[in-house]
């Protein structure tokens, strides 16, 4: 069949068996990039033959994922579209009347070997030093032996064949001529006992009948690629573009994986990274606009993108790397929008918040997180009666526990009779204090930041009293003051 220059059509096939890993989000994103920039289609398609371990919960996790990263797909799940349906387990007639094309013109065969007897077929071909593929023992066989099989009651797989010389070759657009020996490709099955199809023979039925024009995918697809060639052709179907992707290696140059962090897109949802962010971290993953530019708009990646510029070479997933994009990311948020995506996260952390007082919050914090996550533990004391921390990190530097209370008295009498309490007004009171007790700034602040925020660590001081409000922060020094007080009488500091 030919259809002559087709729309370019992409699709993104995962099977539903658990999260979605970043793997195959940067291989959704190239697919999705491609689309968009060629004014194309992008198609998700849910590839769940595997039934014991495909689950509704895995893909609605999948298409939430796809989602959160702003990947939209023209066909698929919920979407719909002219080549529906777009899960394989409702498409099993279009697997079956390919596989009986393929047994009418003896491109395939049935096998009715048990898996007993191939794995000691294979186990004797390992101990002889031959390859541990199938031996095409039952291609060969004749109407009778077929019958006697049959009639012992053994349910057969349909096997594809494999031309047994000459070579298959597969032209990528990533990686160029790739050339493979078809004496090294057994006979795949191709339907299961069961009436199932394989990944290999069903992707090819799916890809001709929803015209897939590009196969964009992991290179850990490539050694499968030989094969497919061979079923479409057989199949008389008119052969897509492949482009195979390069794995994704963690910083010590072996593939991601769980030792090297959090893996799926859902666990960087849940840490508080930006989809804009992920998304423009993912499409550097292999790809580069130039040898300089990092920070791009969706719509710039849509723009500049193409397969031309897709490294063959693995990409390397640096944590580091994310955790900078994601800060700059925030830091250009609008304090309004940054508030809004904080209030699930704090929610989350068990704080009573609010917008209004979020928003005064943001400006405190947005230069110092790199992950929305992070803001719970920075701000948590704003949205509680009481704090609770180590007296003895009441102690200035330098200093004792009896000094460090006559600074901290000092400030008490200090604010308790300021005008205003804005946060010019409390800086300005604060820092001359700091000269009239002959201390430095670090060591006065330092005090008072443990006393009205329980923290070594939080956000600028002024802001933060100004926030808190007067009634807060004189009361938050003098519950200080008697943990002093205490510390002094102790003798302990």
């Amino acid at each position: 069949m030919n259809d002559g220059p087709r729309q370019v059509r992409v699709r993104f096939a995962p099977s539903p068996t658990g999260y979605l890993h970043v793997g195959g989000a940067r291989t959704a994103l190239f697919n999705w990039l491609f689309a968009r920039n060629r004014d194309g289609a992008f198609i998700l398609r849910i590839e769940d033959t595997d039934q014991l371990r495909s689950t509704e919960e895995s893909t609605g996790r999948i298409l939430s994922s796809l989602t959160w990263l702003g990947l939209d797909w023209d066909e698929g799940p919920g979407v719909g579209g002219d080549f529906e349906p777009y899960f394989q387990t409702q498409r099993i007639p279009f697997y079956r009347a390919a596989v009986e094309r393929l047994l009418d013109h003896g491109h395939a065969y049935y096998c009715y070997c048990t898996p007993e007897e191939l794995q000691a077929r294979r186990q004797a071909a390992l101990e002889a030093g031959e390859p541990p593929g199938y031996d095409r023992r039952c291609r060969y066989l004749s109407d009778e032996e077929r019958s006697a099989l049959q009639k012992e009651g053994r349910k057969p797989v349909v096997r594809f064949a494999m031309p047994l010389e000459g070579q298959t070759v597969v032209q990528d657009l990533i990686r160029g001529e790739v050339r493979f020996a078809n004496q090294q490709l057994d006979d795949l099955v191709i339907m299961k006992a069961d009436g199932t199809p394989t990944y290999n023979f069903a992707v090819v039925v799916d890809d001709v009948l929803m015209r897939i024009s590009h196969v964009i995918r992991g290179d850990e697809h490539l050694a499968n690629t030989p094969r497919q060639i061979q079923i479409y052709e057989a199949l008389d179907y008119p052969l897509p573009q492949f482009a195979h992707v390069s794995m994704i290696l963690g910083e010590d140059g072996t593939k991601l994986s769980k030792r090297h962090g959090a893996t799926s897109v859902e666990e960087y949802h849940e840490a508080g990274y930006l989809p804009e962010a992920m998304f423009n971290f993912l499409a550097l993953l292999g790809w580069a606009y130039d040898d300089r530019t990092e920070i791009m708009t969706r719509e710039e990646i849509v723009a500049r993108f193409s397969l031309e510029k897709v490294n063959p070479a693995p990409a390397v997933f640096s944590k580091q790397k994310l955790d900078w994009m994601n800060g700059v990311y925030i830091r250009a948020l609008e304090p309004e929008d940054l508030a809004t995506r904080l209030l699930p996260y704090l929610a989350k952390a068990g704080l009573p918040t609010d917008q209004p007082t979020v928003r005064r919050i943001v400006p405190l914090i947005q230069e110092r997180i790199k992950v929305l996550a992070e803001a719970a533990d920075l701000v948590d004391f704003f949205f509680t009666d009481s704090i609770e921390y180590e007296a003895e990190w009441l102690v200035g530097k330098k200093m004792d526990a009896a000094s460090s209370l006559d600074a901290l008295r000092s400030v008490g009498d200090r604010l308790q009779s300021i005008p205003s309490w804005d946060e010019a007004k409390l800086e300005t009171t604060l820092r001359d204090l700091t000269e009239q007790l002959g201390l430095k700034a670090g060591q006065l602040f330092g005090i008072i930041r443990v006393a009205v925020t329980g923290k070594q660590v939080a956000p600028p001081l002024f802001g933060t009293l100004s926030i808190l409000g007067p009634e807060r922060v004189l009361a938050r020094l003098r519950q200080a003051e008697q943990l002093l007080v205490d510390l002094v009488s102790s003798g302990e500091v």
